[in-house]
């Protein structure tokens, strides 16, 4: 489980570091930095995969992503004594972003590159990593140190150097993940890579849940959705289709919902009490089928060490909300879950649950921060430097 999470100067996210739990509630008005914080997390992710210049690309590049405002806030300036305005930067240009869990930590440093004959100038550079056993970084507890082209890990009470010529765009998770010279590389890139983020399910007439599909097992839901019934059927086998079933009659009271195989197409068929026939997947409304997305993605036999889930909210009825309330607290047993919502009475009934660490961030002076947090609220937590 994450127990920090820590970013610098990613668009409104100047400096903020928060502290986690096992189920975490992202609240506040439009404009406050929820977005920023779920794709500053989602960045994060894409370290593991081997593509984080390339998500910074898609953003606009490093020049986009960055804080706009001036490198220091003073107390003045917060006061409205003097104007909001830059000076001669000190540090160097820098976007981090970084956690520690349960067992290690990991931060990673993306810079500007230094002025060379090459044609992709434009691509920020990964400064330093570095991988930690603890809740912060310290020189004693660090375990992988990765300084530009350079990486050591650390054996006994001395440092070895594993690579001296790693390419400046690719983190260390692609070119270093080797049981025998790193492993603890490879055990933290694995655990990314299972992070689990689901913000664009498909509920329009057009969407692939709705159809019959082509059935394989499927222990985990796709982004989009569109293997939902092959999900549903795998839940049934090897899941926990007591729950499944609970998860449905709360929501719907006395409805079913089963699996309709023809020629190894999967579909699903929706039986709802007063009906003499049941629906396909085609003629729910959204609202219902999103919500059953939901049921599947959250009662995943396989569960990650982290789940994302942004907006849930979104095409439900307002009375559907407690129910999924509750279905989040059940998943967040297995698993840690993100939540970011503005919906009031889904945000109510999740605050209402014993596990939940609700997070309300605002905007100040551009800046996001966390409602309430003072500088001693912060976890601990210190940057490897340059």
């Amino acid at each position: 489980m994450l127990t920090t999470l820590a970013i610098a100067n990613y668009r409104s996210l100047r400096s903020l570091t928060l502290p986690l739990g096992r189920l975490n509630l992202i609240t506040g008005a439009n404009g406050s930095g929820k977005s920023n914080l779920y794709r500053a997390l989602r960045l994060l992710a894409e370290t593991a995969h081997g593509g984080v210049v390339n998500a910074l690309a898609r953003e606009g590049g490093l020049s986009s992503t960055l804080w706009a405002g001036p490198e220091r806030i003073t107390r003045r300036m917060q006061l409205g004594e003097v104007p909001i305005q830059g000076g001669p930067r000190q540090e160097p240009v820098a976007l981090k972003l970084g956690f520690a869990g349960d067992d290690y930590g990991y931060a990673i440093d993306l810079g500007l590159p230094v002025p060379a004959l090459t044609a992709f100038s434009a691509d920020p550079e990964i400064k330093r990593e570095a991988i930690w056993a603890g809740p912060f970084l310290r020189s004693s507890n660090a375990l992988v140190d990765r300084h530009g082209a350079v990486a050591k890990v650390k054996d006994g009470r001395s440092w070895r150097v594993v690579a001296k010529h790693l390419n400046p765009f690719e983190s260390m998770f692609t070119q270093l993940a080797d049981p025998e010279r790193a492993p603890e590389v490879l055990t933290m890139r694995e655990m990314i890579r299972g992070w689990r983020f689901y913000d664009h399910f498909r509920s329009d007439r057009d969407a692939p849940a709705r159809l019959p599909q082509l059935g394989t097992r499927t222990p985990v839901l796709s982004h989009d959705g569109s293997d939902l019934a092959a999900a549903w059927q795998t839940i049934r086998e090897i899941g926990d289709r007591a729950a499944l079933d609970q998860a449905v009659d709360d929501a719907f009271p006395g409805a079913s919902v089963e699996v309709d195989i023809s020629d190894g197409r999967f579909g699903l068929v929706f039986q709802q009490h007063g009906l003499l026939r049941p629906l396909c997947a085609s003629e729910l409304s959204d609202g219902t089928l999103r919500y059953l997305l939901w049921i599947a993605a959250l009662h995943t036999p396989r569960p990650p060490s982290l789940m994302v889930l942004n907006e849930p909210e979104t095409s439900l009825h307002p009375d559907l909300l407690p129910a999924l309330a509750r279905l989040i607290g059940q998943a967040a047993t297995k698993s840690q879950l993100w939540v970011i919502s503005h919906a009031s009475r889904l945000i109510a009934a999740l605050e209402d649950l014993p596990i939940c660490n609700a997070i309300a961030l605002e905007k100040e002076l551009s800046q996001t921060r966390i409602i309430g947090q003072r500088e001693l609220d912060e976890p601990a937590w210190h940057w490897p430097e340059r």
